[in-house]
């Protein structure tokens, strides 16, 4: 039986007084979002009680939402800022659903453009941490490689890619639930070039692309120049595309394709459920719509599983899936790969005739680091940085944004959604921002209209001091637009 011991208050469980312990060391501050706390075994000798006792304890902070578990990890301190509304930000009705031609978009190019301007702090950009990728192992790779396939590595290689590179990929293919052979990939410079190859294989100029919303703003850019619709579908954070206005919107308009990061999407994070992806890939499947999948974050999921692919519940060859090694590897590398289904002839032709072929070093290189250069285990060690860092991100928001601030929470990635008071307009922000120093990516951008106005992008992928006190201060900017 628990021991009971007095305090001021009354008498109290052992392991009550051992979570007040923690509890008042995170009000404090000692113990921050995002901050591992003391193991059991390590609690259990230094407070001198037993290892049931701070599991007990630390079960009573984790069913209040103070800390939480993450497999073979340990328990980590949460943050308790609130997640966006369920209900999606857009406001959209299902009678009003209709494609939509895009237009060009002044504001996205002076984002963009700002995204990359190094004198800028960057808060807003969905770029990886440079410092924490394997730069000198692949570096030290790439130069070996050159040295033993010295013809090979400055010759063209086959326009599908090299054999080696498309076995490693598909081996690990069995991660996300699938079963690919070498003959099933297509390697392409990134998965961007994936992404526009997809398109231009299933889609005319005029066709109609449904595409959740908030939407990843380079994907607009593709539609855009290759003269398609645009059918926004309403999202949430938690589970992305609403199905149920989908499957209106295809039975009321005309759809020739679908694009969908159903795995940490960007901008919203969300990881959308395994029955809703197979519901997805079924849907679509009945009414003969190609689905166009980005797992390019599928690999930085912060738990011990990695999620499945849409790819997975792929039973007609629609669905056409691409990825690529720019989140977790080397962004400058541009390697990628798709694996085209039914439409590979397609994408091999296309490939040929704009590319030829993606560049033979890199190719080599990323192929050798799969095969010997410990790949899961340095994604493990981005994993938990990343968690962490995400946990310290929305912490410090909710510390000094403004009253009703709501940030989403994912599972895996580096991106974060945040949701301001209504009254705030985050291109304002942005432009206000901008004289203090600071890039961030406002909501806007994100849409074709005026959806998410009051809603902005952060980039967990870095933390320091620098970036906690950008934070800080733009805070301090979106209070002042609330007063």
């Amino acid at each position: 039986m628990e021991t009971c011991v007095q305090s001021g208050n009354g008498r109290k469980l052992l392991y009550e007084e051992v979570a007040a312990k923690i509890g008042g060391m995170i009000d404090n501050g000692t113990f921050r979002a995002g901050d591992r706390v003391p193991s059991i075994r390590d609690l259990s000798q230094k407070l001198r009680v037993s290892a049931n006792t701070v599991m007990e304890a630390y079960a009573n902070l984790e069913n209040i939402g103070r800390i939480e578990a993450r497999p073979q990890s340990g328990f980590y301190v949460r943050s308790s800022i609130p997640e966006p509304a369920l209900k999606p930000t857009v406001k959209l009705e299902t009678e009003k659903l209709k494609p939509r031609q895009i237009i060009e978009n002044n504001v996205t190019i002076q984002v963009m453009r700002n995204i990359t301007n190094p004198t800028l702090l960057q808060l807003g950009g969905a770029i990886p941490n440079y410092e924490l990728l394997p730069a000198d192992r692949l570096n030290r790779i790439l130069a070996a490689e050159t040295r033993r396939f010295p013809v090979q590595s400055i010759s063209y290689a086959a326009t599908k890619g090299t054999k080696r590179l498309r076995t490693q990929i598909a081996k690990r293919s069995i991660n996300f639930g699938c079963s690919q052979s070498a003959d099933d990939l297509v390697i392409t410079s990134g998965c961007v070039e994936a992404i526009s190859l997809a398109l231009q294989a299933i889609c005319r100029p005029g066709d109609t692309v449904a595409i959740g919303s908030p939407v990843y703003y380079t994907f607009l850019n593709f539609l855009r120049w290759l003269g398609l619709k645009v059918l926004e579908i309403p999202s949430t954070p938690k589970e992305g595309m609403n199905l149920e206005v989908l499957s209106y919107a295809i039975r009321h308009n005309p759809v020739h394709a679908c694009l969908a990061i159903s795995n940490f999407d960007n901008p919203a994070g969300s990881l959308m459920p395994d029955e809703k992806k197979q519901e997805l890939v079924r849907l679509l499947a009945r009414h003969e719509i190609p689905l166009i999948e980005d797992d390019v974050y599928g690999d930085l999921a912060f738990g011990s599983v990695r999620p499945t692919a849409l790819k997975t519940y792929d039973e007609k060859g629609l669905v056409l899936y691409c990825s690529s090694f720019s989140k977790t590897l080397a962004p400058g590398y541009r390697v990628g790969w798709i694996v085209p289904g039914r439409f590979r002839p397609q994408i091999i032709q296309l490939k040929a005739l704009f590319n030829i072929a993606t560049a033979t070093p890199n190719q080599l290189a990323i192929a050798e680091f799969l095969t010997n250069g410990g790949y899961d285990h340095h994604l493990r060690k981005l994993r938990r940085t990343y968690s962490r860092q995400v946990d310290q991100f929305r912490d410090t928001v909710g510390r000094h944004f403004p009253l009703g601030t709501r940030v989403s929470r994912p599972e895996g990635g580096f991106v974060l959604w945040v949701e301001l008071p209504e009254e705030i307009n985050t291109m304002k922000l942005y432009e206000t921002a901008l004289k203090e120093g600071i890039s961030i990516a406002p909501g806007r951008i994100f849409s074709l209209g005026n959806n998410y106005d009051n809603c902005l992008r952060l980039n967990a992928a870095v933390w320091s001091e620098q970036i906690e006190q950008g934070l800080e201060t733009l805070g301090g900017l979106a209070k002042a637009m609330v007063l």
